[in-house]
């Protein structure tokens, strides 16, 4: 286990690296940050002052070998228009971006697995059959558009739930979180609703698929052909081996929630990582869109090889150790 880790980390750091590389001329090799940052009527001088500051008026090659160096102690650069650490900010907003994921995929996991078995052992039923046809029509909606119905319906028409923010915050260990308040509860429920919505669909047919698949196994029909009760069999035979595709699956899937939580939090005004993306794209403000995207890269990485371990755990047959990748 310990020598798989070791490998999986030096693959992070080899990973990290090339995707450094590709961020970096990327998104520096594009457009001008001086033009929104500098007043139309300053004069030329003015403007060659600001790019010196920034350190744009250098080769590319020497400004990234500069960032590498830096990033080598953690310091991923300064934003051009606030003028603080670019990974300060990111991590400042990262506690907005994880709580909304967690509770998104804790929504999608109590709601998905639950509906998911009902299909697979009732599929010719009348719920199973709505269970499916409620799953595609979760693939089909736009995220954005569903948060506009959920603000519509709930926020303007009803006014039971905020239509944006966050909300208070209460610090546990040190970090900032909402979900520990009626208020910030308030605030939550409707973006996290929003970036389940898909999970959950996904969540429901990988269900469902694997129930019906694990119905028509050899251990399966032995173990009722013993009597063992039907609950017995469904929770312990069926549902633990289903498990590990599903936490495969949503293991990856969770990274991705938190990478394109993006609509969500620009629809519903989430101070997450993903609005701050957003807002730094409008003003080119290029350490802030490197630092994202790097640390995302980082956070795949990380939520990949826990995966990976997780699933050793639930599968004795699995052997990290003489796995060969």
């Amino acid at each position: 286990m310990l020598a798989y880790i070791i490998r999986r980390s030096l693959q992070a750091l080899l990973v990290l690296l090339i995707m450094s590389v590709l961020v970096f001329i990327g998104v520096y090799a594009i457009g001008n940050p001086i033009d929104i940052l500098i007043s139309p009527q300053a004069d030329q001088l003015d403007r060659d002052r600001a790019i010196a500051a920034l350190g744009l008026d250098e080769p590319l090659w020497i400004q990234y070998s500069r960032f590498v160096a830096g990033a080598m102690h953690g310091d991923l650069g300064n934003s051009f228009v606030h003028g603080t650490s670019a990974l300060g900010m990111i991590l400042e907003r990262m506690p907005a971006t994880l709580e909304l994921a967690i509770v998104a995929m804790v929504i999608a996991l109590l709601l998905g697995i639950p509906l998911g078995l009902w299909a697979g052992l009732k599929p010719d039923s009348v719920a199973g059959r709505t269970i499916m046809a409620g799953s595609i029509v979760g693939f089909s909606l736009p995220t954005f558009w569903f948060g506009l119905m959920l603000i519509m319906v709930f926020a303007v028409m009803l006014g039971w739930l905020p239509s944006n923010g966050r909300g208070p915050t209460v610090l546990l260990f040190g970090i900032p979180v909402s979900f520990l308040s009626l208020a910030g509860w308030k605030h939550l429920i409707l973006p996290a609703t929003n970036l389940a919505l898909f999970k959950l669909a996904l969540l429901i047919r990988l269900t469902r698929a694997g129930t019906r698949e694990a119905l028509l196994q050899d251990y399966v029909k032995f173990a009722r052909a013993k009597g063992v009760g039907n609950a017995r069999v469904i929770g312990v035979h069926v549902l633990r081996n289903i498990l590990i595709p599903i936490i495969t699956v949503m293991g990856l899937e969770f990274g991705s929630v938190i990478a394109f939580a993006i609509v969500t939090e620009t629809v519903f005004a989430w101070p997450g990582m993903g609005k701050l993306l957003i807002d730094s794209i409008n003003l080119l403000d290029r350490p802030i869109i490197v630092a994202y995207l790097l640390v995302t890269v980082f956070m795949f990485v990380m939520i990949n090889l826990m995966v990976d371990v997780l699933y050793s755990a639930l599968d004795p047959r699995v052997r990290l150790t003489e796995a060969k990748r």
